[in-house]
């Protein structure tokens, strides 16, 4: 089976994670006291990138062009195509963001991995700060950092609540005032100082998200706008195409079939059942651990792809519906 996990050329996953296993297995298990630069070496990524220019042949011999080559340290292997003006950030860089929270004691660092060949590397650490509602539901807190190695993608650091009953990456829609990630493009000097400013680390997030997940879990669904809820999660018609009020008119799309038929026997449906925080964590059930080819897919999309927006949108609608109740 393929993976979006790089296997280095030893046969080792390029992935250090503390505790459970995750997704296939793969990685290394290792400690939760380690720093970010032993997290750094556990995962395989103590390797740096460069820019080299690039050329093109003809009969004449090599011409060099306006493009760079970002190339990785250990085998040379070329990870993108960029501009003169492309500032690559190394993974140090990126783990030494998280040293003065682990050393403060307020982080221990919990997964660190690559994925795409090289071109997207992470570090996540956990948040020792948490809360649980409903008689048990306990969500924590996580810094994660994606730091890619590929034209087109910016730095991204964000706040990402987990739901532990079922390990669910959750989201945040917290308001204009307040940030749950930063992004840094490749053109920008990076500023880790800046980027602690504007987040406002995590304490404040993770209790602003509490109140959330409270307002949530206080107010019912009835069963018609459940189903409408789910379908305009996952729509059968283009995002441009949908309203509030054609999609009452609809079919349920075969996704929203599949949201309503996990709604009482998902991990966890038992806290707020009823509730628009049980019909928001269906969405975020379905994304993390049914859609999908695989486990490691799925993690790419939570995390940056289609199902990280979706998740998103089904926390606005959530809130929205939740409010109308």
């Amino acid at each position: 089976m393929a993976h979006e996990l790089e296997i280095m050329e030893n046969g080792e996953a390029s992935m250090a994670y503390v505790g459970e296993v995750p997704w296939h297995g793969l990685g290394k298990r290792v400690p939760a006291d380690l720093s970010p630069e032993q997290m750094l070496k556990a995962a395989n990524l103590d390797w740096t990138v460069q820019k080299v220019p690039l050329f093109y042949n003809v009969e004449s011999g090599p011409v060099m062009t306006n493009a760079r080559a970002l190339v990785r340290s250990t085998d040379q292997k070329l990870l993108t195509v960029v501009s003169e003006a492309w500032k690559p950030v190394q993974n140090i860089e990126a783990f030494e963001f998280f040293n003065d929270f682990v050393q403060a004691g307020d982080m221990e660092m919990h997964t660190a991995g690559s994925l795409r060949d090289g071109k997207m590397v992470w570090a996540m650490a956990q948040i020792k700060e948490s809360f649980e509602l409903f008689g048990g539901d306990k969500v924590d807190g996580y810094l994660l950092f994606s730091n890619p190695h590929e034209f087109g993608r910016s730095i991204d650091v964000r706040f990402t609540p987990v739901r532990v009953v079922c390990n669910n990456t959750l989201t945040m829609a917290l308001g204009a005032d307040t940030q749950s990630s930063v992004k840094v493009n490749h053109r920008q000097i990076f500023d880790a100082d800046e980027i602690k400013a504007t987040l406002g680390i995590a304490k404040d997030q993770l209790a602003k998200y509490k109140e959330q997940a409270q307002f949530l879990g206080s107010k019912k669904f009835m069963k018609e706008s459940l189903v409408e809820y789910f379908n305009r999660v996952f729509p059968t018609m283009s995002k441009d195409q949908v309203t509030a009020e054609n999609i009452r008119k609809v079919p349920i799309s075969r996704q929203a079939e599949e949201a309503v038929s996990v709604l009482h026997t998902q991990p966890g449906a038992r806290f707020a059942e009823g509730s628009w925080w049980h019909a928001f964590n269906t969405v975020t059930y379905l994304t993390d651990h049914v859609l999908g080819r695989n486990n490691d897919t799925r993690l790419t999309s939570a995390w940056y792809g289609q199902n990280r927006v979706r998740k998103e949108k089904a926390l606005e609608l959530a809130v929205e519906y939740a409010e109308a109740a």
